[in-house]
């Protein structure tokens, strides 16, 4: 393993073309007067921020901890149509859905998602039969317009080879159908940057410790910076409250009478290592409307979810023992005993959905988008799904220009005049992407791994090409983060000078997956804590 004292150390000088620095954003946020401040840096808020920024608008998005740093890297890391909304009829949805998956990963992002199959087995004595699910991932196919292909029936024989772990006891058929996966947290960093590409100001680890008003309306926020207790205020025309799970809380600063607007739904997951490659992902029904999913992933398996009403501090959500025991069992409906084991477990995390406040088991809410406007005209947007952010993003967009007054309508361009699918930073063929490494990347230094070519790739498109320059001017920088792991610390040095990375988690966590991995070791983290502090 890489030790503390062979962590490459780089100076005092980041690369050129690094961010500003934390007191030169604070500094800019301070002098403008913002069109908009989206306070809240999940996906929502970086959606949002991002097409206001391509309307025109002058943009700030600030979160009080690292971009998507809660629910939006705590997903099940999947770009679907929703299968299980065709039971409640919801056909429109589940095909508007499926356009927003295909625009992600063909258009959008296809560096940053892949094509995954989904196997749904079905067991003697399950909640439902081969030919109900037959017809339901033919429909779902067709609503995608058989973009994946077509869905069908396959034998428990020819399942089990590409999911060699899949439980045959009483498997009667298996149905198969197509969607999309995807690193959430890279996906959320690489919006982020396509919203400063268009003129967003950013700033995360910055918490609002208050509302500005202006004659009763909300006009900004005074802030916190969380890495050195620095102190400072942002204007704006207007405020949008985008933080997920906190919602209400941002509400009740606007006005201390508001009353509950969401409610929260819980979901839990565990990583494992894998016993032997699987080529497909399991779907499997629990009951009439609950799915668990045990999905190949970052070379692991992702096995979850749960669904149940959180009340307590979003931020006190973790995994419980009563989480981890019912995946595991749910888990063991399809998947054999050995796969399963608790020492396979490298990690578990929670998230929290967002659900429109009202009565109702949450496994059957919808996942709803609702913006309302505040007693002092501040935007709250909450709710929605993963595979929508781009839509999210639109409707949050009209429904600004739709204020009374028009406060920003006459600076905006109008989103049918914007372009409908524009792409992601890195935007490559992923294959090509790491073929080229292979190749070059290594010049004038060593070869560079085929896996971390690969992970490089899938995770940064033609932006690992930088990646791989930092590596070939330093050969200390293109050592492996862990021995097991894909990562560099090329990597390391990228995120703090280029994807905003301010503590040891905003690295491991959500710009590399070594923490997923369960290799966020002492002397990893010290590594990196280390090249952090090297920043100017």
């Amino acid at each position: 393993m890489t030790t503390l004292q062979s962590v490459p150390a780089l100076g005092t000088h980041p690369a050129s073309g690094s961010l500003p620095s934390r007191a030169e954003t604070r500094d800019q946020l301070s002098r403008a007067t913002y069109d908009l401040l989206v306070i809240g840096g999940g996906i929502l808020g970086i959606s949002t921020a991002w097409h206001a920024a391509q309307s025109g608008l002058r943009v700030a998005l600030v979160d009080a901890g690292d971009f998507a740093g809660a629910t939006s890297s705590a997903s099940s890391k999947l770009l679907h149509g929703g299968l299980r909304y065709l039971q409640t009829g919801a056909v429109k949805l589940v095909a508007e859905n499926h356009f927003e998956r295909r625009a992600v990963s063909r258009e959008v992002a296809p560096h940053l998602a892949n094509p995954l199959t989904f196997y749904l087995p079905v067991y003697k004595g399950g909640p439902h039969g081969a030919a109900k699910l037959g017809a339901g991932v033919f429909a779902y196919s067709a609503l995608s317009a058989f973009g994946d292909g077509v869905g069908h029936v396959i034998s428990p024989a020819k399942a089990q080879r590409d999911v060699p772990e899949l439980r045959t006891d009483n498997l009667k058929a298996v149905a198969v159908y197509g969607d999309d996966q995807m690193n959430d947290a890279r996906m959320a960093l690489m919006t982020v940057r396509a919203a400063v590409d268009a003129g967003a100001v950013v700033l995360n680890h910055a918490a609002v410790t208050g509302l500005r008003f202006t004659r009763g309306r909300v006009t900004g926020a005074d802030l916190k910076d969380s890495t050195d207790g620095t102190e400072f205020g942002v204007t704006a025309r207007l405020v949008l409250n985008a933080t997920g799970p906190w919602v209400d809380h941002l509400r009740k600063m606007e006005d201390p009478n508001a009353a509950p607007s969401i409610r929260l739904s819980k979901g839990a997951h565990l990583v494992l290592r894998r016993t032997r490659p699987w080529r497909a992902a399991l779907a499997t029904p629990i009951d009439k409307y609950r799915i668990t999913f045990a999905l190949p992933w970052e070379d692991m398996l992702l096995l979850g979810t749960t669904d149940e009403e959180y009340e307590g501090d979003p931020a006190d959500v973790s995994v419980t023992e009563a989480d981890t025991a019912q995946i595991l069992d749910e888990a063991a409906f399809s998947i054999k005993d050995q796969q399963l084991s608790r020492d396979l477990i490298t990690y578990s995390f929670a998230g929290l959905r967002v659900l429109p406040g009202g009565p109702g088991d949450t496994s059957k809410a919808k996942r709803e988008t609702v913006v309302t406007e505040g007693r002092g005209g501040m935007l709250s947007v909450a709710g929605g799904k993963w595979t929508t952010f781009r839509h999210i993003g639109r409707t949050v967009m009209n429904k600004l220009a739709a204020l009374p007054g028009h406060p920003l309508a006459e600076d905006m361009e109008p989103m049918n005049r914007l372009p409908r699918k524009l792409p992601l930073p890195g935007i490559a063929n992923p294959n090509a992407v790491a073929h080229r490494l292979l190749i070059d990347g290594g010049t004038p230094g060593p070869r560079m791994a085929p896996d971390t070519a690969r992970h490089l790739a899938t995770h940064y498109g033609s932006l690992a090409f930088d990646i791989a320059r930092l590596a070939n001017e330093n050969p200390e920088l293109a050592e492996r983060v862990h021995p097991d792991a894909p990562e560099i610390w090329a990597q390391v040095a990228y995120a703090r000078d280029h994807e905003w990375a301010e503590t040891a988690d905003d690295v491991l966590r959500r710009r590399t997956t070594l923490t997923i991995r369960g290799l966020a070791t002492g002397d990893v983290r010290a590594g990196v804590e280390r090249l952090l502090a090297e920043r100017d």
